[in-house]
């Protein structure tokens, strides 16, 4: 018969048998702890990216039909976002910026698994979840029919709320209409996930400008509150003599033209000043329209704020790009410009951006020669009836929960600050929550969940297979130029996303991989029954040995 011997070293006990051996414990018991993964964490809509990943990697596990899980993968986005089909292909993918799986090969490919399940979506007719089937008396008013505001519409009407839209141009969509090239972007795609928002019961006014067809004071007293989301529509000028010409756009005003469907006339060579995502799609855009193509950029390649791709894929469509220069002067002949003398750079010290300051190297300039000149170096909102709202400086100054100073007047999007399509969505998501909070009195959750981080160093790497990231096809450059509606890459197999979305480690919540189980020598880990159901501990089994916490390979088990 076995006997205990006690020791009295302080917090360990240790078991003797009458065979000799014997086991140190711990006063240390398991629990699980979910955390952060980086994606969730860099996500400025914090997604449900692993929930949603991981939805489509266990479902052959599961015995789950992969049809069924892209539909509940895709619920999973809709709680946070009207557009995954758009954003699967516009969005710069911050997500996968610090994913840990690059820590093996690459980052997981989320952008491209959000546009197969948007797609996937919009093919077979899915509608989102509302919150409930009631419909409250409270009407919202929402400014704007961008990215930002049609978001807070979706956002409220899936609790309910009447909402009506206002949007001055001919079609919503904001600068994803008319900012975005269609061969980025396709207008049926942008319209299928528009209409969708609009199926719910939201009411899209077009062609209708507040302070111009309806006053604000009117809105006021039809309306419980207003969302004001006006984008940055406006391309701001190089403030250089010559610019006045017919043939100087900005970069805004440039692809709003030609995603209207006006004929722009660019003659044969271009040049495009800016280094951003509007500089490098107006480039691409010159090309479709059979001109040479040059961007002026007065910093180097690595400060460019356009998105890597888009860069890459403007230099294999011919477009060069002239680094550290900069406009100095614009020559005219008859009332038109023809070119200009650019001033050589170099980098001196960081600037408030953080990036290195261009300054001029003294006597070094050149001459260009074009035909049309692209001024695309920045934009802001057209603030109208709105400029009431604006601070000094600032433009329109907003709280955590999107309040602007003025009461049941909220704003995001563009006319806050510059930012990518997701960070509008965001706000427009924090200002629904807060419209419903101030109305219900319902307390709502604003920003990521308050839980704990995960990196590489808390994940047992190894235990993940290699496993190389999938690159979808891509159309070749000739071919890209001769259509301007013609998509340059193509949406995932269904093989390639589930192959791309077990990739997707979990970091930092259980994937049912056994291990703890699997180690656990004394009985103290319960397997569930039922796929999908977490494992449990028998805690009156546990010794406190640990192996458990040190073979979960995705760091969701502690000893405490």
């Amino acid at each position: 018969m076995a006997k205990v011997v006690k020791k009295k070293k302080k917090g360990l006990k240790s078991l003797r048998s009458s065979g000799g051996s014997s086991v140190e414990t711990s006063p240390l018991r398991p629990k699980h702890v979910e955390k952060q993964p980086p994606c969730g964490e860099f996500c400025p809509n914090h997604n449900q990216i692993r929930k949603m990943l991981m939805k489509i990697s266990k479902a052959e596990a599961y015995e789950m039909p992969y049809e069924q899980a892209f539909e509940e993968a895709l619920q999973i986005f809709l709680e946070t976002t009207p557009f995954p089909s758009v954003c699967g292909r516009v969005c710069p993918h911050p997500c996968e910026t610090d994913c840990n799986r690059k820590e093996k090969e690459a980052p997981v490919s989320i952008n491209k698994v959000e546009r197969f399940i948007g797609d996937f979506g919009l093919e077979k007719g899915i509608k989102p979840k509302k919150l409930t089937e009631d419909v409250r008396a409270e009407k919202i008013a929402v400014v704007g029919g961008g990215p930002g505001g049609l978001s807070c519409a979706y956002q409220l009407a899936r609790r309910g709320y009447p909402v009506t839209v206002f949007e001055a141009f001919p079609k919503a969509g904001g600068m994803l209409r008319y900012g975005i090239p269609d061969y980025r972007l396709p207008q049926n795609i942008l319209d299928a996930e528009i209409n969708r928002i609009a199926e719910m019961g939201v009411d899209i006014k077009l062609s209708t400008s507040v302070g111009n067809d309806i006053s604000m004071d009117d809105i006021k007293k039809e309306y419980k509150a207003t969302f004001v989301a006006l984008g940055a529509h406006k391309g701001l000028k190089l403030r250089i003599e010559g610019e006045d010409a017919p043939n100087v756009f900005t970069g805004t005003d440039f692809l709003h033209r030609v995603n209207g469907g006006e004929k722009v006339d660019v003659g044969d060579k271009v040049v495009v000043i800016g280094g951003g995502d509007t500089a490098i799609d107006a480039a691409r855009v010159a090309r479709r329209l059979g001109a040479e193509s040059t961007v002026l950029y007065r910093r180097t390649k690595t400060e460019m704020p356009a998105i890597d791709e888009e860069i890459t894929g403007a230099e294999e469509e011919g477009v060069k790009i002239d680094l550290l220069a900069a406009p100095l002067e614009i020559f005219t002949t008859d009332g038109k410009a023809t070119g200009m003398k650019c001033q050589r750079m170099e980098l001196g010290e960081p600037d408030s951006s953080g990036r290195r300051r261009p300054v001029p190297i003294e006597g070094d300039t050149f001459d260009l020669e074009f035909t049309t000149l692209i001024a695309a170096i920045s934009q802001a909102p057209e603030f109208g009836t709105f400029d009431s709202l604006i601070e000094g400086r600032n433009w329109i100054q907003v709280d955590e929960k999107q309040k602007t100073k003025e009461d049941a007047l909220f704003s995001g999007g563009d006319n806050v600050n510059l930012g990518l399509v997701i960070d509008a969505i965001h706000h427009g998501r924090m200002a629904a929550n807060a419209i419903h909070e101030m109305i219900s009195g319902e307390a709502m959750s604003f920003g990521p969940p308050d839980i704990g981080k995960i990196r590489p160093d808390k994940l047992m790497l190894h235990h993940y297979e290699e496993s190389a990231r999938q690159e979808p096809k891509e159309m070749a450059a000739d071919e890209r130029l001769k259509e301007m509606q013609a998509e340059i890459v193509s949406t995932y197999t269904q093989d390639e996303a589930v192959h791309e979305a077990k990739r997707c480690m979990s970091c930092g919540m259980c994937f049912d991989c056994g291990n703890c189980w699997s180690f656990c020598q004394d009985n103290a880990v319960k397997k569930p029954l039922v796929n999908g159901e977490p494992y449990t501990f028998k805690l009156e089994y546990c010794n406190g040995c640990k192996k458990c916490a040190e073979n979960c390979p995705c760091g969701y088990i502690e000893m405490h």
